[in-house]
């Protein structure tokens, strides 16, 4: 745990810690929340936002779908912020690379924690996950952006990246099925887990984690540095740094699109459209983010996220290890009972709010996990 001083509190972007707590709210029982107010009143607006909060079962896309590739495209925003300001500042890359290193370890041993590593052991444990996949995602983009000088060689490691994806997926013959296969059988993400990760698959025959996939996602974190570096750019008034994002963003979305119809968008292999639609979206959200609470200072609503995004990680674990239902249960149960299918909605907003006041308090007391 570590304290946030004053001076690092005025560094950071008020829109970045809120647009990662708006993030995390909708893992924190947002998602869960519309689905029960749809389900409860039949509303057509709420059942049409609740749907959006279903994953898609293979190919297509959901606004669910977007969460993960944009807490990764929040965390290369915030390398720029993180690291190359001290690189500036002469701090040696063996301590940066220390640092980063330790990063991706911990949230590696966080992943197995929360894969039940301590409850059932080794035996027959899924050794990847969502927080392996952010550290060692980091990882690689912190390595690549700490030993390049300029921004056209990010773009050509950015590219290099996709497009040994997109070959390997579009080209390289899988055993049994053949090339450009985009099914959980078939596909070039499926062979490679099985080949080679050790442990359990999440799936039958291929892992959403899995080795190909935490290649792929990769590039979303470098692209995240690009928006970072934007907005870190002191040369740019702010009006130039919403133009970049937006000029790079919706390029990025009208080329995933285009290319869907014969490269598919699929999060549980991250194909490429995938990762270039979900990092466009998460350029247009910085930019709004950004122009609303610090260009225009609309500040006072971004509390509620800001509370969640400053301990994303300790939300994360903490839904994991301490049971909040529960919670909500023993002081809310009696009234649920008497609402009907209404008892839902207030049970579930019930876990949300305990676990905002429980992050209340950590923020209260400076007290921040940071990986």
């Amino acid at each position: 745990m570590k304290t946030l001083t004053n001076q690092q509190s005025e560094d950071r972007l008020y829109s970045l810690d809120t647009l990662r707590g708006f993030d995390m709210f909708w893992i924190i029982g947002g998602g869960h929340l519309l689905i029960a107010l749809a389900e409860a009143t039949h509303w057509k607006w709420a059942e049409a936002l609740a749907e959006q909060m279903h994953h898609i079962s293979w190919e297509g896309f959901h606004f669910e779908d977007l969460i993960f590739p944009l807490f990764m495209f929040i965390s290369g925003v915030a390398i720029p912020f993180a690291l190359t300001s001290k690189l500036e500042k002469g701090v040696e890359k063996s301590v940066l690379y220390r640092k980063v290193f330790k990063r991706m370890v911990l949230l590696v041993l966080f992943g197995l924690a929360y894969n039940g590593a301590f409850k059932d052991g080794f035996s027959d444990i899924r050794y990847l996950s969502v927080l392996s996949q952010i550290g060692i995602g980091y990882f690689f983009a912190a390595i690549i952006i700490m030993n390049t000088q300029t921004v056209k060689a990010r773009i050509y490691w950015t590219i290099g990246i996709m497009a040994g994806i997109a070959g390997l997926q579009l080209f390289t013959p899988v055993p049994g099925f053949g090339a450009g296969v985009f099914t959980p059988e078939g596909s070039i993400n499926a062979w490679i887990d099985q080949q080679f990760l050790p442990g359990k698959l999440i799936y039958t025959t291929y892992d959403p984690e899995g080795i190909l996939a935490i290649i792929s996602a990769t590039s979303i974190t470098l692209l995240g540095s690009f928006a970072g570096f934007i907005l870190r750019n002191k040369t740019h008034n702010p009006t130039k740094k919403i133009q970049l994002l937006l000029y790079i963003g919706v390029p990025l979305i009208i080329i995933a699109l285009a290319i869907s119809p014969v490269y598919p968008i699929i999060k549980k292999i991250w194909t490429v459209p995938f990762n270039m639609l979900t990092a466009g979206i998460s350029f247009l959200l910085m930019a709004l983010f950004y122009y609303g609470i610090d260009v225009c200072k609309y500040r006072k609503w971004t509390f509620f996220f800001r509370v969640i995004g400053l301990n994303s990680i300790t939300i994360y674990m903490g839904g994991k290890i301490i049971d909040f239902w529960h919670t909500s249960e023993f002081a809310l149960g009696s009234i649920t009972q008497l609402l009907g299918n209404y008892g839902d909605i207030i049970l579930i907003t019930g876990v949300i709010t305990i676990k905002w006041l429980f992050l209340y308090y950590l923020f209260k007391n400076k007290i921040f996990l940071k990986v």
